[in-house]
């Protein structure tokens, strides 16, 4: 007997065309082709964003000291201004204070001088002061007082308190006239000196009061005008 030897049923395929055959070729290259360009797009693009952060990095490096640099310049800046217009206003202040310090010596020369013309002429007080004494007088020799007693009492003391009143405007106007002159001697040292009239009108002032004190003196003690004398009675 022959044996037979089974065979094995093939599975019939299509046939493939030869344009077929190359398309497939043709595709499987374009799709290597493709993932080999998209792999080396995306490694550029990862190259040029890292230099893109990096450029950036190093931009913010430098910027980051300019920019506090700028920033301290610019504190410095304004304290500069904020110290300049405090200086300006101390400036002010000291200019202002000479020129009150000015007005103020030239007003007192002024005012020694006119108590220099009141010690001289005479004030309403010294008037004041005399009546005053007079009147006193008057009350102490109302009661039988002799005639040398009412000359003193209701003269002699009325003339020494005019006297007293105006030796002491002189000396008033001694010292303030003195005050103007050593003024500047004193305190802060002024860059412009003292005006010349300022120190001509003290010292007329000084020469006025010097010259009252001594009228004064002289009239208290009864130096220049004696008090006149009861004359004496006969037998």
């Amino acid at each position: 007997m022959n044996s037979t030897t089974p065979t094995t049923p093939t599975t019939p395929t299509d046939p493939v065309a030869e344009g077929d055959g190359e398309a497939n070729t043709a595709d499987r290259t374009t799709a290597g082709k493709g993932g080999a360009k998209t792999a080396g797009n995306t490694t550029e693009k990862a190259a040029t964003d890292a230099a893109a952060t990096e450029g950036t990095t190093t931009r913010l490096d430098k910027a980051g000291p300019e920019s506090g640099a700028d920033a301290e310049q610019d504190i410095d800046q304004e304290r500069h201004d904020e110290l300049d217009d405090d200086l300006d206003l101390d400036q002010d202040d000291d200019e202002s204070h000479k020129e009150s310090s000015g007005l103020g010596t030239a007003a007192a020369a002024v005012v020694s001088v006119g108590l220099g013309i009141v010690s001289l002429s005479g004030a309403w007080s010294g008037r004041v002061a005399a009546e005053r004494e007079t009147l006193i007088g008057q009350f102490k020799t109302s009661s039988g007082a002799t005639a040398s007693q009412q000359i003193s009492e209701i003269y002699g003391d009325a003339w020494h308190a005019t006297a007293l009143v105006n030796g002491l405007f002189g000396l008033l106007a001694l010292l303030v006239g003195v005050y103007v002159l050593v003024r500047p001697a004193f305190g802060a040292p002024s860059a412009h000196p003292q005006p010349g009239w300022i120190r001509a009108v003290a010292k007329g002032g000084i020469a006025l009061g010097v010259l009252g004190v001594l009228i004064a003196v002289c009239m208290y003690f009864d130096l220049i005008v004696a008090l006149p004398t009861a004359p004496a009675t006969a037998g």
